[in-house]
């Protein structure tokens, strides 16, 4: 007797419906079709059944407080740096706990099941990360939270930033983090990145910065996370989340950079939503969109993760925990809209997320963990197209949240009575 078996789902990578069968936690089987009882079916009917999302890249400690104490009314990076320097004194354990389970609960309904989060701790009360790290062993469960040490006032700009941050680390949070384009100079900034890679090489931890999130082509921290990652034998264990200066270098240098990036095995994790948000801002027209060189990096072999950045916080005032969305922004303002790359936007939130983690591939398969989503979509590119309903969440076998599917009831004379939003594009080939 199985656990739960999703009849009739289709993988993201086929077209031909396959039911899966799990018992322990665990997928056993995969096959057209099983015949075996279970406690449990959910018809998927043809649906995409696929890992679940992931995020690389959020600030849980800031989410859910959009307008305390005030609203950014500039839009601009840097007043949502001061506002939030205006909030951060105000902070208690409590308040930000319970934002932060607020966002998870949302995250779970969308199907996100990890999630990596910097946490400031330019705050000698390391409010933020006592928050934190309870929330981390309450979700545990159900959702993989990373978290960040992240000086957000700088590394030597803040006097007591690299004392909090291996305080931190010591109480147990994950990784290493920074932001180097934030020091008060660029030589400044490139030393912050060699102290940091050098404290996680010390602790075995790795590294994730937030790298170059400006609009100045001279800003190119880049280039040293590569070359420390390399001289400390960190490859694979490194992020440089943003990197959006790289919309504004010319050519040439991106020509010599995107191979350094890959010879370092870094990963890049853009954030769509707040970069073409964010970014810019200082432009009249023509105004650059603010993400990084997302095809040239692929082609070089890079893992280039999509991630969220913020929901409803001084910085960025939308956000709902959706992926889909994340996704659904990168393939129109980068843009990318030949069939392989909206199909690979939607792998970008799902496996190489978990890679940009350092967690296992979550491709879904026999002797893998029974974690999945069922999506009301056909493939990924309509799951990505529609934003597709999440009709089942399913962790460790068990389901852990449901939405009903979106219909639309018609009153149209010669017309359906109903529609299935999903139902209405071609299965196009290339």
């Amino acid at each position: 007797m199985l656990d739960l078996l999703v009849r009739a789902g289709r993988l993201p990578d086929g077209k031909t419906p396959v039911d899966i069968g799990m018992k322990g936690g665990k997928i056993v089987e995969i096959a057209p079709r099983i015949e075996a009882g279970a406690a449990r079916v959910i018809e998927a009917g043809g649906r995409l059944v696929a890992p679940p999302f992931a995020d690389p890249h959020f600030h849980m400690d800031a989410t859910l407080s959009l307008g305390l104490p005030r609203l950014n009314r500039s839009g601009t990076l840097l007043e949502g740096i001061a506002l939030w320097g205006e909030l951060k004194p105000l902070l208690t354990v409590e308040a930000v706990k319970a934002r932060a389970l607020r966002y998870c609960d949302l995250a779970v309904s969308q199907g996100l099941l990890s999630i990596r989060s910097h946490v400031d701790v330019c705050d000698d009360r390391l409010t933020a990360v006592e928050a934190l790290l309870e929330v981390k062993r309450e979700v545990a469960g159900y959702i993989d939270l990373q978290l960040v040490a992240f000086p957000q006032d700088g590394l030597f700009r803040d006097p007591t930033a690299e004392a909090n941050l291996l305080r931190a680390l010591d109480m147990g949070v994950d990784v290493v983090g920074g932001i180097p384009h934030f020091e008060r100079t660029m030589q400044a900034g490139a030393e912050s990145v060699r102290r940091l890679c050098e404290i996680a090489a010390e602790r075995g931890l790795p590294v994730d910065l937030h790298c170059d999130e400006s609009d100045d082509p001279m800003s190119r921290h880049i280039e040293t996370l590569a070359a420390e990652t390399v001289r400390l034998g960190l490859q694979g264990r490194v992020v440089g989340s943003h990197c959006t200066s790289m919309h504004s270098v010319d050519n040439y240098y991106a020509s010599k950079l995107i191979p350094l990036i890959a010879e370092a095995g870094l990963h890049i994790v853009p954030n769509p939503l707040i970069n073409i948000t964010l970014q810019g801002r200082s432009d009249t027209y023509p105004r650059r969109r603010g993400l990084t060189r997302v095809p040239e990096l692929r082609a070089a072999g890079v893992n280039v993760a999509f991630g969220q950045d913020c929901t409803m916080d001084p910085w960025y005032p939308l956000g709902s925990a959706d992926m889909l969305e994340v996704a659904h922004m990168g393939v129109h303002a980068i843009p990318m809209t030949s069939r392989e790359a909206m199909g690979w936007s939607f792998t970008s939130v799902t496996v190489n997320g978990h890679l940009a983690m350092g967690l296992p591939d979550p491709t879904l398969r026999v002797g893998g963990p029974a974690t999945m989503v069922v999506l009301q979509a056909r493939d990924p590119i309509e799951a990505v197209r529609m934003k597709a309903t999440r009709i089942a969440v399913i962790r460790a076998g068990r389901v852990i949240a449901e939405t009903a599917p979106r219909l639309a009831r018609l009153d149209l004379p010669g017309r359906p009575a109903g529609i299935d939003p999903a139902d209405y594009a071609p299965m196009a080939e290339d």
